[in-house]
């Protein structure tokens, strides 16, 4: 029983090493089809996920966080709302964080530069 799964960990370890080995470059998608909605798209992505968006951000998360813990009695509607900003604050707080620790789209490298500056 232990050499048939011994057997197919090999197997396994040795098809994710040939992928690595034999992967190919990936190449930046393109953007858009040139949609006539697009343009507006775009400018309310930018806006949403910019440095005032973050700072909004964090400005919700502290005002709704205060107003639940030293709120008091606040009735339902009240919570919800506060609720609903304090998601929604999270929500963009959250995206700006990954897009800082893990990148936006393709990245260009010192590497890849020298390439394509010998090359030419």
């Amino acid at each position: 029983m232990h050499i048939k799964r011994n057997g197919f960990l090999i197997r396994l370890g040795l098809f994710v090493v040939m992928l690595l080995a034999f992967a190919v470059h990936a190449h930046a998608a393109t953007t858009g089809g040139g949609l006539p909605y697009e343009s507006w798209l775009t400018s309310l992505q930018s806006s949403v996920t910019g440095p005032v968006a973050f700072a909004l951000s964090i400005i919700g998360i502290v005002v709704a966080g205060g107003a639940l813990i030293f709120g008091g009695e606040i009735s339902g509607f009240f919570k919800t709302m506060i609720f609903i900003v304090l998601v929604m604050a999270l929500l963009v707080g959250a995206q700006n964080m990954m897009s800082t620790f893990f990148g936006q789209g393709a990245e260009i490298t010192w590497n890849n530069v020298l390439v394509l500056q010998v090359a030419a």
